[in-house]
Formats: C-alpha cells, structure tokens, sequence
C-alpha cells in the first residue's frame, strides 16, 4: 500500500505536521518490534488525543488505507508491525495519569503511560498495581491491556484484564466508545472491556483505562533457592501450591538460563546448578511476610534444595530481579537467533513439561533455555539458533509444533501473555476450533467492517 500525498496531508492537517513522519529512516524506526520482523510502515502518526485519533480512523475507513496501534513496541509476537503497509499509530504522547483515587482504588490513565511510571505514581500513594510485565521500564499500558500482560506477580494478585474497569477507546469506523465501570461491580450489558482487553489491537485503539488498585503490601521477602536437577525445582512450584502457600512470585530458571544470566551480569549465580527458584511473599506486616516466606523456603528444602538464601538488603532483592529480568538479552550469548514462545501448562504439569524439553534438547541438538513464572504454569521457552542455517531452522520450527502439541496434550495453551500476533497465528486451529475462529472473526468483522485496523493479525 502506497498513501497517496493527499491522504498524508489530510492526516497532517489532524495532527500536525510535526506529528507526521515519512522519511524512510523515520518510517524504518517503526517497521519492526521486539521479533526483528520488519515490515516498513508508508507513514507514522503521533496523534495527541481520541479525537485526532477518531478522525484519522474515519479517514482509513472511508479511504481504505490500514492503521497499526503502537505503544513501545516491545512486543514479542508482531502485533505491532505493518505487516500490510498502511500508518503505524505512535499512542506514547498520550502519557498522562489524569486520577488517582485513593478513597475508591482506582486510577485513570491515558494509554501511552509507561507501566514503570504508572507503578511509581501509585505507590506514592501506597496503593498498587500488580502486572508487571519484564518489559515494564518502556512498555506502555496501552499495549499491555492490548496483549494482557501477566508478569511474576500473576501466581497471586492475576494478569491486566483482572484490574481493567473500564475504558475509552475509538473504534475503526472513528466512534469513540466508552466501556465498563467505575465500580467494584457492574454487568450491564455484554462486557465489551474484557474482549477489547486481549485483542491485540485489532477491534478498537485504547486511548483511557480506569484501573483497579490495591493497597500496598508495605513489606516483602525474596529468596533464591538452589536446585540440583529441574525435576525437584518443578517439583517444588507443585509443592508449594499443594501446601496452599500463595507466593506473589515464583521464577524459575533452568541451567541454560542460569548461565546465560551470569554471563551477562556477572553476579555470581551458582552456573552449575540444575535451577533456581526465585521466589517472594509480600505482606501489610514485616511478621506476615517473614513467615511466609519461611515457609515457602521449607518447602523447597523438603522438595531437595541444596541451598536457599533470603536476601537481607534492598540491593540484594534488587540484584536477584535484575538477574531474571536481563534473561531475555542474555540468551543471545549462546546463538544470534531465537524462536520466544511462551506456553502455560497446569502447574502440577510443570516436570512433566520441563522434562520434555531437556529431552527435546537432546534429541534435536538445539540450545532450547526455559524460564519464566512458573507459580502460573507459564514457561518462557527460547530455542536458539542461526536463522541462516536453514537445517537448524527447520529443526526448531520442528521443535516449536512439538512444544505446542505436548502442551496442549497435558492440557494447556500457545501462549499465556504474549498473544497471537503474526508468529503463532500458523498454530491458532491447533487450539482453536472452526466455529470458534468464525464466530471471532464476525466479531472481527462487526468493529471494523472495512478491515482496517491492524489486518494481517491473529488470523
């Protein structure tokens, strides 16, 4: 697709001329995400309010050019890349938290906030808001209720969609549309904010959320525990909810992704070990969080950890987290390529999944590195390769349909916080049935009848 000069400056004139690149170096900075996929966009748009954003979608409708919501873009599934050409919506000027209630628990933000901002302003006020995505530095909130994002803290408090009251968002016919409560309750009508929360920005642009908060959980503990072999690590996670123990954090690490972590920072985490467990209680006391987490770390001690330690300082916490979160650039140490899925298994499936991909490993002679928030069952699998050498490819697409089968086998899902987008879309029918597919897509279909409005994704 090629904009024609008047289209641009038809949106020039609705967000201004600054607002508006079409350079190729410009358009370039927008045409790929955190896949490396890049699909070079004919324009980018910056638009500062719903209604700019509502005149430019009246404008895609009636002149069938497509549009691309964009927050940060450090998506992992291509959700928001141009993959048929069209403008790329830039939402990130969009940054204003305009309410804080501290008497209702909740907040009104705009879309383009950074969720680490978003965290700090609440705080301030000793409320909270869970999700915590590993990209939440430079994520936006906007595309965190587009992916419905989880993070570690999932295990306890749940994933985005839990704290969406409602929202405000503009559909790609260009109304803008007001969904949801205030409230702690609501069911009037169909719930038209969990269906645009997870849809990956292909029915409507977010540009307001009301967000449930809670009060703050003023006291924490972390500890690391150490285990010899990934089956007793996975074991423990199983163990751990058998007791009815509810951590607010459970990390794990297998071998390949201990390395991969010390390589990179160089903290000294214990490079021969079969796993780590990174876990964490919260608590309104420091007594409530101290016992949890001493009960949290007999359990792994009963479950075979050779060492547990609970960290004493505020540095020390940190340095742990830093760890788990600088995984996702470090696993590139071990090949310049790698295949992200990120399945969810019930977690007393956990050895059983882990198992299959020690041996899946093995067997095919592919770096395959596992982490992720095992306390939900969700495994981030990373196999590694050299996208140039085609046999390797061949072998890890391989791999991949084998981790998507035996997952769905012990009763899981594709993909539990990363969506669709366009890498999994190929293995959507493997859970997905025909009627149920059809019935989305005339969902689809009813919110963007000319097919605008990110084309090219989840189907």
């Amino acid at each position: 697709m090629n904009l024609s000069k008047n289209i641009i400056k038809e949106i020039q004139k609705i967000s201004g001329e600054e607002n508006v690149k079409i350079s190729e170096a410009d358009r370039y900075c927008y045409s790929y995400d955190a896949t490396g996929r890049i699909f070079m966009p004919d324009a980018v748009v910056f638009p500062g309010s719903a209604g700019e954003i509502s005149s430019i979608l009246t404008l895609a409708t009636k002149n069938r050019f497509n549009v691309i919501p964009r927050g940060s873009g450090s998506g992992t599934t291509g959700g928001s890349v141009a993959v048929q050409g069209g403008v790329v919506m830039v939402l990130t000027r969009m940054n204003n938290i305009m309410n804080i209630d501290t008497d209702n628990l909740v907040a009104v933000a705009e879309t383009g906030v950074i969720t680490a901002d978003f965290h700090r302003a609440v705080e301030s006020k000793g409320l909270f808001y869970p999700p915590d995505p590993s990209s939440s530095a430079f994520s936006t909130l906007g595309g965190n209720l587009a992916e419905c994002a989880g993070g570690p803290r999932a295990v306890k408090y749940g994933v985005t969609r839990d704290y969406v009251l409602g929202l405000k968002a503009v559909l790609p016919t260009g109304e803008i549309i007001k969904t949801g409560v205030q409230t702690a309750k609501g069911v009037v009508g169909y719930d038209l904010t969990k269906l645009i929360v997870g849809s990956e920005g292909t029915l409507a642009v977010i540009t307001e959320m009301t967000l449930k908060l809670l009060p703050l959980p003023k006291y924490k503990k972390t500890m690391t525990a150490i285990f010899p072999k990934m089956h007793d690590a996975a074991s423990a996670v199983s163990e751990i909810i058998r007791r009815g123990l509810v951590p607010s954090a459970v990390e794990y690490l297998d071998n390949a992704a201990i390395r991969c972590a010390e390589g990179y920072l160089k903290s000294g985490l214990p490079v021969d070990a079969g796993a780590l467990l990174i876990i964490e209680s919260d608590g309104r006391t420091d007594s409530e969080a101290g016992t949890a987490i001493f009960e949290l770390e007999t359990a792994c001690k009963d479950c075979g950890a050779s060492e547990t330690k609970i960290a004493k300082t505020k540095e020390e916490t940190e340095n742990i987290w830093k760890a788990r979160k600088a995984l996702s650039p470090a696993v590139y140490q071990i090949a310049p390529d790698k295949i992200n899925e990120d399945i969810v298994v019930p977690r007393s499936k956990i050895p059983m999944m882990t198992e299959f991909l020690e041996k899946l490993s093995k067997d095919s002679g592919l770096a395959i590195v596992a982490f992720g928030h095992a306390g939900d069952g969700n495994i981030h699998v990373n196999v590694m390769l050299d996208k140039k050498d085609k046999i390797a490819l061949a072998k890890a697409h391989k791999a991949v349909d084998d981790i998507f089968d035996y997952t769905l086998e012990l009763g899981g899902t594709i993909s539990g916080e990363h969506g669709i987008g366009i890498t999994k879309s190929e293995y959507m029918t493997k859970e997905i049935g025909p009627v149920e597919i059809k019935l989305m897509r005339d969902i689809k279909k009813a919110f963007d009848p000319a097919g605008i409005l990110n084309p090219g994704k989840i189907f």
